[in-house]
């Protein structure tokens, strides 16, 4: 389970500090056991069930894991939620 004041912490966070590893770093170190993934939002599949972020910010999308099961799958319930994805919006021109 991940309460939505943690999503909220997470988010405040990197906002601040920017969607990079040492942000990732710390936030495994501040915020265990949560599992965190790093990833580009475009590599989020349709396939995949789940494909709304829970929390959207400024370069960035938050969206939650389920590590329950034996495989990983991304959920809307923060209750079954064991990690976040945080995954970065392109801004670019392409």
């Amino acid at each position: 389970m991940i309460s939505v004041e943690r999503l909220d912490q997470v988010v405040q966070v990197v906002t601040r500090a920017g969607l990079n590893e040492q942000t990732l770093g710390a936030l495994r170190q501040a915020f265990a056991p949560i599992h965190f993934t790093y990833c580009q939002d475009e590599d989020i599949g349709e396939g995949v069930g789940v494909t709304a972020p829970v929390r959207s910010a400024e370069g960035f999308n938050l969206y939650l894991v389920d590590g329950q099961a034996h495989c990983l799958r991304l959920t809307a319930d923060p209750q079954a939620a064991t990690g976040l994805v945080l995954a970065a919006l392109d801004h670019g021109t392409h």
